[in-house]
């Protein structure tokens, strides 16, 4: 386990393995969290949460709806395509 000091002014060095492995880059902003385990450091998310209403107006389908029976067998034919893609 890697360890750091605290600075005199409240810095502290994430060691070169943590930051290469996490790919941490020099002007990174990271979202400070105090947790009941200590201090936790992470990126911020890319984008701002989104509900599925605010996505789905951009999900255009013309045509019958689909029964619940198609979908399943929709899902199940690209899960068994995927597991073939990956083996």
């Amino acid at each position: 386990m890697a360890t750091t000091v605290l600075s005199s002014k409240g810095q502290i060095i994430i060691p070169k393995p943590v930051r290469d492995a996490h790919q941490l880059e020099p002007g990174q902003k990271l979202e400070v969290i105090d947790t009941a385990d200590g201090i936790l450091l992470k990126p911020p998310r890319p984008y701002p949460p989104t509900t599925l209403s605010e996505v789905a107006a951009c999900l255009k389908y013309n045509g019958q709806a689909k029964s619940l029976k198609e979908m399943d067998e929709a899902i199940r034919k690209g899960a068994l395509e995927s597991a073939n893609d990956r083996g």
